[in-house]
């Protein structure tokens, strides 16, 4: 709606990851080093962690892409998003993720034929990587399971790498008594934090730049800058959504110089829609819309990553389905505290237009 308005080739702010979007922010560039490190070391496991809308997976997409363009087919990659996975259904989702057959066989077949899948390519020169994704959903046995898929070497040297992302959760995970063989394993770990004050000024403009920015179409104040920060603490995924209503915002109102003031505008709406319709607590438990509306993004988030692996892998699409099934039924569960809230708010309103209407039509005092 406001692409065509500002002069943009695309939506700047979308939330699904995008790799042109990547911003180096130091904690993102020294997770990136931290990647590549491992891509030359070829073994072993890196920690990604951060919390959600850090920017865990638009990191990854960007490293796989660097690996496309550089790497000339030395590297074979793989990237599983995961959910509550048990040990031999991460297996199995381990051997579909590299398009290898897995239905109707016991585990001993599949672990030969991974590991024959993996020597193969030792052969032609090539060296595996697997990257998971939502590791802070996986049981400590299926973490165990990954450690144990690293054993399969060649005169000692690593036939399989694995980089695990996951949320700050994720940390106490590794600290489990039982992960220390897993932990012995970890070469390098990294925590994503938000954005800074400047960065989160940097981030916005590099986006804007990617399709298409003119200062001369659209200009933001330093104050405004200061203020977005301020609304959305930094986090990347909740800049993009902030800045995605403050573009539509100016669309509207044909705003194409934002002050602290716009900002404090469309920050005071979304508020206000906080508070109206959560108004106190929900049956749920009492969780804000604003709470609510962070888990509806991340489950959208993650049913775009179950459709891409859908897409990249037909045959794995009965176990996908079923997560997608799980997800959507997930994504259900944000849904219904929003519609009982909506139902509240609406019975509110009539009755407030009520009121109104009938002090209106009060006679007046005699």
């Amino acid at each position: 709606m406001y692409t065509g308005y500002y002069g943009f080739n695309a939506k700047p702010f979308q939330l699904s990851p995008d790799p042109r979007f990547f911003f180096g922010s130091r904690a993102h560039n020294r997770a990136l080093a931290y990647l590549r490190y491992g891509v030359s070391q070829g073994e072993g496991f890196i920690v990604i962690t951060g919390g959600i809308g850090t920017g865990k997976t638009t990191l990854v997409k960007n490293l796989f892409d660097e690996i496309r363009s550089s790497q000339s087919g030395q590297i074979v990659a793989a990237q599983l998003v995961t959910t509550q996975l048990e040990a031999d259904e991460m297996l199995r989702s381990v051997v579909a993720a590299f398009g290898l057959p897995y239905e109707e066989v016991g585990k001993a077949v599949l672990l030969k034929r991974f590991e024959d899948f993996l020597r193969e390519q030792a052969q032609q020169g090539r060296r595996v990587l697997l990257v998971v994704d939502e590791a802070q959903n996986l049981p400590v046995q299926s973490l165990e399971e990954l450690r144990m898929l690293s054993n399969f070497q060649i005169a000692e040297a690593p036939l399989l790498q694995s980089f695990l992302l996951g949320q700050d959760e994720f940390r106490e995970t590794l600290q489990d008594p039982s992960m220390e063989q897993l932990r012995q394993r970890v070469i390098a770990s990294c925590h994503l934090t938000p954005l800074s004050d400047d960065e989160t000024r940097d981030y916005i403009e590099h986006r804007l730049q990617v399709v298409g920015w003119r200062r001369d179409e659209l200009c933001f104040s330093n104050d405004a800058y200061t203020a977005i920060y301020r609304y959305t603490d930094g986090i990347p995924r909740r800049v993009n959504a902030f800045c995605d209503r403050l573009l539509l915002y100016g669309f509207l109102e044909e705003v194409r110089e934002f002050s602290a003031e716009a900002v404090n505008t469309v920050g005071q709406e979304l508020a206000q829609d906080d508070q109206v319709v959560s108004g106190g607590r929900t049956a749920r438990g009492g969780r804000s819309i604003l709470r609510v509306s962070h888990a509806m993004e991340q489950r959208l988030v993650e049913l775009e990553g179950a459709l891409e692996t859908v897409l990249k892998y037909p045959e794995w699409q009965d176990i996908q389905m079923d997560r997608l099934e799980r997800r959507i039924l997930q994504l259900e569960s944000a849904i219904q505290p929003l519609r009982h809230q909506l139902v509240s708010l609406d019975r509110r309103l009539d009755d407030l237009l009520s009121d109104e209407a009938t002090t209106t039509n009060e006679p007046p005092p005699s």
